[in-house]
């Protein structure tokens, strides 16, 4: 492989914003429509695709279809990292809010358990596999389109940008499941919940028009005018960067993890554990969010001054402290303290998810950069995305006692630190000259 030192690609600052406002728009479309799944199965899959089961096994049946998105990750990672790395980060990234939105739009119009029979947990298996498969690509592409795009000096605070729509798909969930269950709660289990999945197909037009509109980065253009296209990206990853990808899948799990752990789980352990209200559950994931929407571009600022992988470690050193504290409290909480709670504990966790696509885009060569984030996300996500099925066994286990969750939040914590502690190594290691140039090769 050369190691021939080239001329770094000409960025243009007002496209760089352009595309980044339009990184986030898509991720905000394409968050909502995979969390959208996370919070139905917390609420009424239960009770509408698992009906012969009783509630605690039907809430544990719908976390196991949920976490098969998870399963499909990689093998979306390795199909789209490679269109992505060969054909360009605009085009694939257009065919992977297309298959994420006609999957989710399409689970809106699934007959129930009732209608259909074991059909309906079926089918609605196979569309959560799409989701996964589709979304395997999309984190990737959405955070390289915007660093790419960007000086070099401001990529971690790009990088986390795209993170954002995490909490604003968040936010519209949590709005519109929480309209329901207010205005009309009778309806939730019979057709009202297939509002927030049919809503995803004006959502994905949107996100299409926005897409259609950025431009290709000055990175892919320059490899492809080069000629510098891996042929098989994902082997060259593997063969190339192994240690790389250990590091990010370690620095991934916490800010993937908290969010399905801390929300999903937690809602679903508040209504049916606790008693809280859906309403309390919601308004805490809603409330919580409107916050990360101040924190998540604050803690990017922090990592553009002092470095992404440091924000992660930090993050994640402080959530390992605070996690059996948080669920001590969640115990014995009251509704104004579960709200409480969920907002201040989610505050740590979002330093690791700010900060993810910096750390993640400093360790990875260019050239099968969408392969390797996409990749190393996924892995983490499936990790990730037992979190609830795994603290619902636990539960069981325990006979439901207080810590339970705290232990599953403390151990995906010191494994980020781990992870981040190495990328603060590798981003050393890169800075030095030789490494620099075999990296841009």
């Amino acid at each position: 492989m050369s190691t021939t030192v080239q001329q770094p690609p000409v960025t243009n600052p007002r496209m760089a914003r352009r595309v980044a406002g339009a990184s986030f728009v898509g991720t905000a479309l394409e968050s909502y429509d995979f969390y959208v799944f996370g919070t139905a199965a917390a609420l009424v899959f239960n009770v509408v695709f698992f009906t012969g089961q009783d509630p605690v096994a039907g809430t544990l049946s719908a976390f196991l279809v949920f976490a098969m998105g998870f399963v499909a990750r990689p093998l979306g990672a390795i199909l789209f990292g490679h269109l992505g790395d060969r054909i360009g980060r605009k085009r694939t990234l257009i065919w992977t809010i297309t298959l994420m939105g006609l999957a989710t739009g399409t689970v809106g119009l699934l007959p129930d358990y009732n209608a259909i029979g074991i059909w309906a947990p079926i089918i609605l298996t196979a569309l959560r596999f799409i989701q996964g498969l589709s979304l395997g690509g999309e984190w990737g592409g959405s955070i390289l389109i915007a660093t790419e795009h960007a000086e070099p000096r401001k990529r971690a605070l790009y990088a986390s940008i795209p993170q954002l729509g995490s909490p604003v798909g968040t936010m519209l969930i949590s709005a519109i499941f929480l309209v329901l269950a207010v205005v009309a709660p009778d309806i939730m289990t019979t057709w009202g919940w297939r509002i927030p999945f049919l809503l995803a197909f004006p959502f994905l037009a949107v996100a299409i028009y926005l897409r259609l509109a950025i431009d290709e980065t000055p990175v892919f253009k320059q490899a492809s005018q080069g000629h510098q296209l891996p042929r098989i990206p994902f082997v060259e990853v593997l063969k190339s960067q192994p240690v790389a990808i250990v590091v990010a899948i370690a620095s991934a799990v916490l800010g993937i993890g908290s969010y399905f752990l801390m929300v999903t789980y937690t809602q679903a352990y508040g209504t049916e554990t606790l008693g809280l209200s859906e309403a309390t559950v919601l308004n805490a994931a809603l409330v919580g969010s409107i916050l990360q929407l101040v924190t998540i571009p604050a803690f990017g600022y922090l990592a553009m001054r002092i470095g992404s992988a440091r924000v992660v470690a930090g993050g994640a050193l402080g959530t390992a402290l605070i996690a059996f504290p948080l669920y001590w409290v969640i115990s014995i909480a009251d509704e104004p303290m579960y709200i409480a709670a969920i907002i201040l504990g989610g505050i740590l966790p979002t330093a690791s998810w700010a900060a993810l696509g910096g750390l993640m885009a400093d360790i990875f060569r260019p050239a099968t950069a969408f392969t390797a984030l996409s990749f190393a996300y996924s892995i983490a996500a499936i990790i990730a995305g037992f979190a609830p099925s795994i603290t619902q066994q636990f539960g069981i286990a325990t006979d439901g006692a207080w810590w339970h969750p705290g232990v599953v939040l403390a151990a995906m914590s010191l494994i980020t630190l781990a992870g981040a502690l190495g990328a603060v190594g590798l981003r050393a290691r890169l800075a030095d000259p030789a490494a620099a140039a075999a990296r841009g090769a």
